[in-house]
């Protein structure tokens, strides 16, 4: 971690979401015809020289609110738009981001190597990736040498996803340049969630899609786990689309999803509601039953309804979601913002019910009422979104404590607490 100045996390923000970027380099690597250029360290290089010249630029001007731009160049459209905040989230973090000409390329379809390079940067494990020891692993697939050859870079990041079994185990191949399609992808994030036992235990789950004849019988389970977390879903014509190629805009998505649900990554993420309005750059939100005063770095991203917007217009009784840098807040997404959304109860978890296609509709949690212990069912709204640990639940551990937030009493958020 560099020192916590406000020139490091001008560094982070602009060097994440303007310019030269860290998986945007890979990518570019990915797309040159000439595997000597655009490589990894050459990109590393162009990073560092700009971020260099960002700085010296940043110095002795007091407004610099126009160098930080939570939006692409080519983030335009209905169908790419929504993701913006899953990638400003994502740039907080390191993990996947832009190219070098100021695009995002929303609509590109994702390799298998640029979704197990995001992967591994989910899981904090970047810089053991690109350790010398991880660069010159020895790897036993069958096109081992395709990928020392034109990928160098990422030999690293293949050793260390396959040490963390991100590969299933009848994967022989790495298929560098094939599409990650939506079911490849979300075996991948569940697996990354450690949860692959769990995977394992719901291969009869009966998933009620037009398409389910599609989904192997080997990856059902995996497939369930994913629908219960909230990582994906299916379209509204009721298909799944197992072989359907995933976007980079729709792998942002997949990607913030799971990394509020992986306990190393929410070392940098906050949630709750909002007590006090924006005041001297200082945010305060109520966790459990406290009150959590977090700095607010005045050019952080700020989205609400899906649309960047200023601080002040983060309201008390909002319901958001935060990510820190060195300690300050970089980023900030308003998942809730109609009046009346507000914390329903909070105990011990107890259990789910799902649905047919293994979506949660009902949780069940002890808490006190009158001051006796009781077990009471919440009904969960379709679209809830789960904050924490929430693998806890999944593995069903005793007196894993849980807020539950919503609306009319039905569920909309669901929240592990840290213990």
């Amino acid at each position: 971690m560099t020192k916590n100045t406000p020139s490091s996390i001008k560094k982070l923000l602009i060097g994440g979401l303007t310019a030269t970027f860290v998986l945007g380099g890979a990518s570019s690597a990915l797309a040159s015809d000439h595997p000597g250029k655009g490589n990894w360290e050459n990109s590393k290089k162009e990073q560092s020289k700009w971020e260099q010249k960002a700085e010296k630029e940043s110095k002795g001007k007091k407004d610099t609110k126009n160098k930080f731009k939570a939006d692409f160049n080519d983030m335009v459209g209905g169908d790419v738009e929504w993701a913006n905040r899953h990638i400003a989230s994502l740039a907080a973090l390191k993990v996947f981001e832009g190219y070098e000409d100021g695009t995002f390329q929303p609509r590109k379809p994702v390799t298998r190597l640029e979704a197990i390079t995001a992967a591994v940067r989910l899981l904090g494990l970047r810089d053991q990736a690109e350790s010398e020891e991880a660069k010159n692993s020895p790897l036993n697939f069958k096109d081992a040498d395709k990928l020392t050859e034109k990928y160098p870079w990422a030999v690293g990041y293949v050793s260390v996803a396959l040490k963390n079994d991100l590969f299933l185990e009848t994967e022989s191949s790495i298929k560098p340049e094939a599409p990650a399609d939506r079911l490849w992808a979300t075996m991948l994030l569940v697996k990354a969630m450690k949860l692959e036992d769990e995977a394992k235990a719901k291969m009869n789950t009966k998933l009620d899609f037009k398409d389910a004849d599609q989904i192997p019988a080997g990856a059902v389970g995996y497939v369930a786990v994913a629908l219960e977390k909230g990582l994906i879903q299916g379209y509204e014509n009721g298909k799944f689309l197992p072989n359907k190629p995933v976007t980079r805009a729709e792998l942002a998505a997949l990607l913030d999803r799971t990394g509020d649900q992986i306990p190393d990554v929410g070392h940098s993420l906050r949630a709750g509601t909002v007590v006090y309005g924006v005041s001297n750059n200082t945010l305060t939100i109520r966790q459990g039953n406290e009150n959590v005063y977090l700095s607010l770095e005045p050019d952080a991203f700020i989205f609400k309804n899906g649309v960047r917007v200023k601080a002040s217009d983060i309201q008390p009784g909002d319901f958001v979601k935060v990510r820190l840098y060195n300690n300050t807040i970089v980023f900030v997404d308003v998942i809730h913002s109609e009046y009346g959304n507000a914390l329903i109860a909070r105990g011990g978890f107890e259990k789910f019910t799902v649905d047919q296609q293994g979506k949660i509709s009902s949780i069940t949690i002890t808490e006190k009422v009158n001051g006796q212990e009781k077990s009471v069912t919440y009904a969960v709204e379709g679209d809830v979104r789960l904050i924490g640990d929430t693998s806890k639940l999944v593995l069903n551990q005793p007196k894993t404590q849980v807020e539950l937030s919503g609306k009319n009493n039905k569920v909309q958020i669901i929240q592990v607490i840290q213990n």
